[in-house]
């Protein structure tokens, strides 16, 4: 496929091509799943926003497995990985970060966004880490469902956030 290198793409980062801040930063706090990753990197080039992915991860990110995951727009990413939790803590600014939880009770349309603000995702299977939850309770957040469901799949979860801050932020999308 084109674009996508052969080897191991284990260097875990990839310049902004501006070289500016990011207007939103999408965290995958131990994702298990390479084709929901797939789909929020996906959402991520469509937004324009960063993604950081926090290991460990479910998956291996080396050409063969990106290509199986259908992310032949990988090139356009701009993308990094951290080592762990406590990386993540020293690169991002936890305290803007809107953290999207089951355990959240305010939806994405009743808060205020801000460039440059932080959407935190947990894995499929076990959410956010309580060791991020508990870091501001204001900031957490859920889509609401009819209740016949717990959640929403990660990518949807992803792509509803991501989409009401730009809508919010007056982020134009050209295409």
């Amino acid at each position: 496929m084109s674009g996508i290198r052969d080897e191991v793409m284990e260097s875990s980062s990839s310049p902004a091509p501006s070289g500016e801040s990011p207007w939103l930063n999408v965290v995958l706090v131990h994702p298990e799943i390479p084709p929901n990753t797939g789909a929020v990197g996906r959402t991520c080039v469509a937004l324009g926003a960063k993604l950081w992915l926090v290991r460990p991860l479910g998956f291996r990110t080396d050409a063969k497995t990106l290509r199986r995951a259908g992310l032949d727009y990988w090139q356009h990413l701009d993308w990094e990985i951290l080592s762990g939790l406590d990386e993540l803590e020293s690169r991002l600014d936890l305290d803007r970060a809107w953290k999207l939880t089951t355990k959240g009770s305010r939806a994405p349309t009743e808060v205020s966004f801000s460039r440059g603000d932080v959407l935190l995702f947990g894995s499929e299977s076990r959410g956010l880490p309580d060791r991020i939850l508990a870091r501001g309770e204001d900031r957490r957040l859920r889509i609401p469902t009819s209740g016949k469901v717990r959640s929403l799949n990660l990518s949807c979860s992803v792509a509803i956030a991501g989409y009401e801050a730009a809508r919010q932020l007056g982020i134009r999308f050209e295409g």
